[in-house]
């Protein structure tokens, strides 16, 4: 078959980091990339002299198959609506919109219409997921769920060029950009998602938060939630902790599979390797599915439905 033609909007970290895995891929061509920033077209140029941005949006959306868009989550339904209008398959950032209710509409917009759209959580992807999946069985019924995620700083280091958006109360947060993983991997394994109570800090000034605690219900079974900025001096450290009736497994530091042992110390599966390594076959996944998906066939990546739960979770916690 001939290579999809992907289109790119936003060139942030996220942007780059599919471009790369992207432009290897045997069924996939770049057809065109646009970010308004002059760091973004530099960035660009680094990668390869021989690429350079398109005109604007809508020549990207034009000249495309399928639709990558990394924009700030302001412009994710303005974008992704442009192009499911035009045909092209659609990949988004999450969180789907600033607007609940916006949000809301469009999924049931692009369920009504067939859409070939997701959402790019790569957990969906992810080997040390699908090792944490072939342990359950073994593990026995679900008993209890743990969610831990810390920042020394926020943003990340590496996401202070995204500062301006990603540190505001309106549009960003560690809830959205990182909890959401998180309830989508919980949501992928034990069920529904419901939330009991919660409690959230601001810093004011309409920056964003500080810390949450929530309890949550997944498929019956108990959650607790646990996040904050500038209790710990690692640049993060997360944990998806699940307790069952026969044994303890984790996800820790988003790519290594853990299980707990009877002598009370963790083991990493065989296979396990750091997130560093581990990203790019994640997203290597992530690139596969969203040919499969182009193409009209089954593909596995977050639905638009999945994503619209996880955000109404998100955005009460941020309520809370």
């Amino acid at each position: 078959m001939a290579a999809l033609a992907l289109g790119i909007i936003g060139f942030g970290i996220m942007g780059e980091r599919l471009l790369r895995q992207a432009l290897p891929h045997p069924e996939l061509r770049l057809s065109g990339i646009w970010d308004p920033s002059p760091e973004a077209a530099a960035r660009l140029a680094a990668i390869d002299p021989a690429l350079t941005m398109a005109a604007d949006a809508a020549a990207v959306i034009a000249g495309c198959d399928a639709l990558y868009v990394a924009a700030p989550p302001a412009a994710h339904i303005p974008l992704a609506r442009a192009a499911l209008q035009a045909g092209k398959a659609v990949l988004l950032e999450k969180p789907l919109a600033t607007s609940l209710a916006e949000a809301e509409a469009f999924v049931t917009e692009a369920e009504a219409m067939g859409a070939r759209a997701a959402v790019n959580f790569p957990m969906a992807s992810s080997p040390a997921v699908a090792q944490l999946s072939a342990w359950r069985a073994a593990a026995g019924t679900p008993q209890k769920l743990r969610i831990d995620t810390h920042f020394a700083h926020w943003p990340r280091g590496w996401q202070r060029d995204a500062a301006g958006w990603l540190a505001r109360r309106a549009e960003g947060g560690f809830t959205r950009e990182v909890v959401s993983h998180f309830l989508f991997l919980t949501l992928r394994q034990l069920g529904p998602l419901r939330l009991l109570s919660a409690e959230t800090t601001y810093p004011g000034g309409g920056m964003a938060e500080t810390a949450i605690r929530a309890e949550l219900t997944a498929g019956g079974v108990p959650v607790s939630l646990s996040g904050t900025v500038g209790q710990i001096t690692a640049d993060e450290a997360n944990a998806w902790t699940l307790t069952a009736a026969d044994g303890s497994i984790r996800l820790r530091d988003w790519s290594l599979a853990e299980r707990l042992h009877e002598d009370g110390t963790w083991h990493p599966a065989a296979d396990a390797v750091p997130n560093e390594r581990m990203r790019p076959m994640v997203l290597r996944g992530q690139m596969d599915k969203l040919v499969a998906m182009t193409r009209g066939q089954p593909h596995g990546l977050a639905t638009l439905r999945e994503a619209l739960d996880v955000q109404r979770i998100v955005e009460a916690i941020l309520a809370a």
